[in-house]
């Protein structure tokens, strides 16, 4: 393979961030030059979806093409059990699109959070492996895995992850064969503090006007009592910080995320790499800082919610003489969509996984896709499912609701519940056989969602084997209530 004709892919992945908390998406008050850029010269997607709305099993949809109830990773996973050389590793059996990248010549390097399990192993066809040992952390002076060793690094996290990322294309840039490489930021993820002052103080005059502080969600996740940090974290405003100065800790990280993309876009123009590198934006959930009522994503609510905000993501792509520039996407489509797209993109043949995604390197390119404009999306969150077409959206929570309906066309940031309006009841039938249907096609019954108590607190374990201490897999609330209405 000539370096004419290789094709490297930069994937760059960002932890709990909103699709309006960028500039090309109509945020006028946070700066994202480099976001920007890459929308300016590439293409935005309107409706980009996660599979979950939640960083983990979010991550593994990524990588496999599969939702959660068939790679088994149904929430975050938690405690420390699961990273380090004692953990579990969460992938195992699964093909990721890096395994079919790996075995036909692509060197596959990972700098960053990897959030799958046993953290110190090179794991998914990966060679490269700089890697967050945990699911997030401090932002200075932050421990990482090389070569399977622990030890703190010194200097701001994001600026470290893109210093290594700058080392394995400089590594790269030259060999004969293709490079892989994601970027996998803990940005903007809380804690909100230690962020590079200035950018945080370059925010202290702004209004906020994109991060309404609405009135406590009835669902929302709130600590019963105030000195209980870690229920503090889950709502969002951790380490005491108030919701100012945690809205300018979460733009600043934003800002000083984005600085780093832009090293990185640099860096192969330097190298002369951008003309036959594809480079993707995006992120593992979505996020709310007040809107609605609650700080976090599908598990800042109780019970897990759907909203808008943490379903839906910013996915930029770039790849100049490929992707038309500056052009933007209405059409749908999911995190199950990348795998296919992916090896689509370097004409790889696909896993045998009964994939339930399809590529969509057609829309990629600003052509016409045959099947795009009937696209429909399917979420999970344990006993909560979703069907959303590009009018409506029905969300399902097992065995017995409370279960939403969404005129997302005349009410996009779902404010209005029609489930209870006899208006509707046929069509909440027919979207609910839909989704029955589709889930039905791809769920591994074993590792259905839907038997396992998914609170938002955390995995423990892989599921779909039994354990001899008989204990759940899912964490329980611990010093957490629902606030009732």
């Amino acid at each position: 393979m000539s370096a004419l004709e290789k094709t490297n892919i930069v994937f760059i992945l960002a932890d709990d961030m909103a699709v309006w908390a960028a500039g090309c998406y109509g945020n006028a008050e946070i700066r994202t030059p480099n976001l920007d850029r890459m929308a300016a010269t590439g293409v935005r997607f309107e409706n980009f979806f996660v599979t979950i709305p939640v960083c983990s099993a979010s991550r593994a949809s990524f990588l496999t093409g599969r939702i959660p109830s068939q790679h088994g990773v149904h929430d975050f996973i938690a405690g420390q059990v699961n990273f380090g050389t004692t953990g579990q590793s969460f992938l195992d059996g699964e093909v990721c699109y890096t395994n079919v990248l790996a075995d036909n010549g692509w060197a596959c390097g990972l700098s960053g959070k990897w959030h799958l399990g046993n953290s110190s192993l090179p794991q998914c066809g990966f060679s490269h492996w700089f890697a967050h040992p945990g699911g997030a952390g401090v932002y200075n002076d932050q421990s990482m895995i090389r070569d399977g060793v622990t030890a703190v690094v010194p200097g701001y996290v994001t600026n470290v992850i893109t210093d290594d990322a700058l080392e394995y294309i400089d590594a790269h840039a030259e060999d004969e064969n293709p490079f892989y490489l994601s970027v996998h930021y803990t940005a903007p993820h809380a804690p909100w503090i230690g962020h590079p002052q200035d950018i945080v103080d370059s925010y202290d005059d702004c209004a906020f006007d994109t991060c309404p502080q609405e009135p406590r969600h009835p669902w929302a996740k709130v600590p019963e009592d105030d000195a209980d940090l870690p229920a503090r974290s889950m709502r969002g405003l951790s380490n005491n910080l108030g919701q100012r100065e945690s809205l300018k800790g979460y733009f600043a990280a934003v800002t000083a995320m984005d600085l780093d993309v832009g090293r990185i876009l640099d860096k192969l123009e330097e190298k002369g790499l951008r003309e036959n590198t594809l480079v993707v934006f995006t992120s593992d959930n979505g996020y709310s800082c007040g809107q609605h009522g609650f700080w976090g994503k599908g598990n800042g609510t109780d019970p897990v919610n759907m909203y808008e905000n943490s379903i839906k993501v910013p996915f930029l792509a770039t790849h100049p003489g490929v992707i038309p520039e500056g052009t933007v996407q209405s059409a749908m489509a999911s995190a199950y969509d990348v795998l296919p797209t992916f090896l689509d993109y370097v004409d790889l043949p696909l896993p045998d996984t009964n994939l339930p995604g399809q590529s969509f390197l057609p829309v990629l390119k600003n052509e016409r896709a045959k099947g795009r404009d009937s696209v429909v999306i399917y979420d999970e969150y344990g006993y909560c499912r979703m069907i959303r077409t590009a009018e409506w959206k029905y969300i399902h929570r097992y065995p017995d609701g409370p279960n939403e309906l969404y005129d997302v066309v005349n009410d996009p940031d779902d404010r209005n519940n029609l489930i209870d309006d006899p208006a509707q009841a046929d069509r909440v039938k027919d979207l609910k056989g839909e989704m029955d249907t589709w889930f039905e096609e791809y769920v591994i019954p074993d590792i259905d969602g839907r038997i396992y108590n998914v609170k938002g607190y955390g995995q423990l374990r892989p599921v779909g084997r039994k354990w001899e201490d008989g204990k759940e897999p899912f964490a329980e609330a611990v010093k957490i209530k629902r606030r009732e209405a």
